[in-house]
């Protein structure tokens, strides 16, 4: 048995054996031994000279492969390319663009485009760890706006923005809630007001928690729920312990990736891009890369999103290509 690879480089002369994606994979996606995706039965023969296995039940989908009931079903591309695109979206801090990794690949743009989407549905997180802020944690709450700059529109759009009466300057809001030492929630939200964000704010942080926010605290509070701790901006920016330094650092990050690497997302597909700096800030160190796409690739089972899906063909939706805001 080949030695798992910890780093880029290692992991493209890896997984370049189906041998050893297959045994890299198997105990990361059935933990407990081989199982039947369709109907859970584990009396499956593997069939060397076609790489996959065949289910003894007899039903629809009988055969499958590593790929079947995962992000990569369907997919054209084989393995060898597949798990390096990971390994590159995992440990890049800044993320990798769709043009760098058609590059890499060898494969088209729109291809990459649509490979590095499905990882980033891997990305998500599940919350199946509950709530943040158990037992009096310290809650960082603060939001921030995507988008590009006003003075940059063109006149025609800026003078709509400023008829409809937007606050927002037509940027796109990110609401993020951070744990101090653990882990980031993040969400995409439509408005700032009290009707939008206590709910997001009760389903993910724990009653009684301590939360730290800036002025904008005043406009959705919940007194009877948490203890507030509020720093005016307009004044300072640390007070003590109440800060939201851990959400700025956070908010660098994303904005890095999205103005660097990215140059221009579509607010459509938004939430994705920040659930993938999301994944990476809650997975950073001391997990190293190896670590990192270890856990990616468990993750990568039960999720499916189709290029229609992911274009807005199966209902009305924005077109394939990435625009500025």
């Amino acid at each position: 048995m080949a030695t798992e690879p910890t780093t880029l480089q290692e992991a493209v002369l890896y997984f370049a054996s189906p041998d050893n994606c297959r045994e890299y994979i198997v105990p990361r996606r059935w933990p407990n031994g081989v199982t039947c995706p369709t109907c859970g039965s584990d009396r499956v023969k593997f069939q060397p000279a076609h790489n996959r296995w065949q289910c003894a039940v007899h039903h629809d989908r009988r055969q499958f492969t590593l790929k079947t009931g995962t992000i990569m079903e369907d997919s054209p591309l084989g393995l060898d390319k597949w798990m390096p695109a990971m390994w590159l979206v995992a440990s890049n801090r800044n993320g990798i663009s769709s043009w760098e990794l058609h590059r890499a690949l060898g494969v088209t743009q729109k291809t990459a485009w649509f490979l590095l989407h499905r990882v980033r549905l891997a990305m998500q997180d599940e919350k199946t760890g509950g709530k943040i802020g158990g037992g009096g944690g310290e809650v960082e709450i603060d939001e921030t706006f995507i988008g590009g700059k006003a003075r940059n529109m063109h006149t025609e759009r800026k003078q709509r923005y400023q008829r409809e009466g937007r606050n927002t300057g037509g940027k796109a809001i990110v609401m993020g809630m951070l744990e101090r030492g653990k882990t980031v929630r993040t969400a995409v939200i439509p408005d700032r007001t009290k009707k939008t964000m206590q709910p997001v704010i009760r389903e993910n942080v724990q009653k009684g928690a301590e939360i730290f926010a800036d002025e904008h605290l005043e406009s959705w509070k919940m007194p009877g729920e948490y203890y507030h701790n509020v720093v005016n901006h307009l004044e300072c920016y640390v007070d003590g312990n109440v800060h939201t330094n851990g959400m700025e650092n956070f908010w660098s990050l994303l904005k890095r990736g999205i103005n660097g690497t990215y140059v221009s997302v579509e607010p459509y597909h938004l939430f994705r891009y920040v659930d993938e700096a999301a994944f990476r800030f809650n997975n950073r160190l001391p997990l190293s890369d190896a670590d990192r796409f270890s856990y990616l690739v468990r993750k990568i089972t039960g999720k499916r999103l189709t290029y229609a899906e992911l274009t807005g063909k199966t209902e009305q939706g924005p077109n394939t290509e990435d625009v500025p805001f």
